[in-house]
């Protein structure tokens, strides 16, 4: 089918491109290079550089045979997305073009109203578009289980079923984010279900826990064809960042106490899920829900696989506890749901020793380019 990546430079972005491209799937993606951007601005360059759009996509078809379209340009410019939905008219769209940090989005003023203005604004234009061009297209929309916060029952797949003085209804299960980034998903998540409601809209929407890695099948060993690999507190996700401080011999930066958990999956998984999402779309009027994870870790449980990694692989790694500049609970209740994706076929890829040291020793390759003062700044979310 044809499928419009928004969002196609990323982290994420970029791998489901070479994914659904080698898939057989017609392929287009966009990005305005923000994430590139905000991180030549924040001093948070990743751990090595990546080639343009463009570039990956020659690169890429250079590798497999199969074509990636680009289109450069910013989805929050009705006149841009209008006429990229126009002119390729997707049978899917798969929405990843928003500011993704939730550090960045609480540095100040200026980064929470581009988080803001960004994430909403490319939502409501990925809306109207769909209306307007493809309304029997299919969204995947990429979530976050930050959503729904650490509340203290179980985390029910996006639905909760309420028995309220002797009725019953179903509601979206209530919402508690923990950063303005978080935030602006929650009211993503608002916005399609307004949109599935009064205008049909088939809509899936991944709350995705965070990812690690950097290898995927499509990549292979080509590092042309790797996607970032962020390692600052600001674009780094906390296991890629510990295994960088590991291999640099910076003390593992565990966030007060370590008891903070999430629900976690490899870069491949992501990928496994979001074609999955593809190829069985929701219904029409229909907004789908998946809680996107394979498994939970604490901080604490991931800090102590990659010193133990280290020590496997012949490095002193050493745990600091910092004070936590975020405001969340480090002591809670977790217990998610997540179902919908293994129903459909998800077949998990675990986090044991064998992938751990792997993922380790690929990032040593680039030891050398490793600059400790991007590790941790201490970007508070209360000044």
């Amino acid at each position: 089918m044809r499928v419009l990546i928004l969002g196609g430079d990323g982290y994420i972005g970029w791998p489901t491109a070479m994914k659904l491209s080698a898939a057989g799937h017609e392929v287009l993606v966009t990005d305005n290079y923000m994430r590139r951007n905000l991180m030549r601005e924040t001093d948070s360059e990743a751990l090595f550089e990546v080639p343009n759009l463009h570039e990956r996509a020659r690169i890429w078809e250079e590798s497999s045979g199969k074509t990636v379209g680009v289109e450069i340009g910013d989805l929050d410019n009705w006149d841009f997305i209008s006429s990229v939905f126009e002119e390729f008219k997707p049978e899917t769209i798969i929405h990843y073009a928003e500011q993704p940090s939730a550090p960045y989005s609480m540095i100040d003023r200026r980064a929470a109203d581009l988080t803001l203005r960004n994430n909403l604004g490319v939502t409501f234009n990925v809306i109207q578009a769909m209306n307007a061009y493809t309304p029997d297209a299919h969204l995947v929309k990429l979530g976050t289980m930050g959503e729904y916060g650490t509340p203290n029952i179980d985390i029910e797949e996006g639905w909760i079923e309420i028995d309220h003085k002797g009725r019953k209804d179903k509601f979206l299960f209530p919402r508690a984010a923990g950063s303005l980034y978080h935030t602006t998903k929650v009211l993503d998540t608002d916005l399609l279900w307004f949109y599935v409601r009064v205008w049909g809209l088939r809509v899936t929407d991944l709350m995705q826990g965070p990812v690690y890695g950097l290898a995927t099948n499509e990549s292979g060993e080509d590092a042309r064809l790797y996607s970032f690999l962020n390692y600052d507190e600001i674009f780094g996700t906390v296991l890629n960042r510990f295994m960088v401080q590991a291999v640099a011999g910076y003390p593992l930066t565990v966030y007060g106490k370590g008891g903070q958990t999430r629900g976690y999956l490899h870069l491949r998984d992501a990928l496994q899920c979001v074609q999955l999402a593809v190829e069985t779309p929701a219904d029409p009027g229909e907004l789908r829900i998946f809680n996107q994870f394979v498994e939970t870790f604490s901080v604490n449980d991931l800090a102590e696989r990659v010193q133990a990694s280290g020590q496997r692989l012949g490095y002193d790694v050493k745990i600091e506890n910092l004070p936590n500049p975020r405001k969340e609970m480090e002591e809670h209740h977790y217990n998610p749901t997540h179902t919908g994706l293994l129903d459909l076929g998800l077949e998990p890829n675990f986090l044991d020793e064998a992938e751990m040291d792997a993922m380790v020793s690929l990032i040593a390759r680039y030891n050398d380019n490793i600059v400790t003062g991007r590790i941790f700044r201490g970007v508070k979310w209360k000044k």
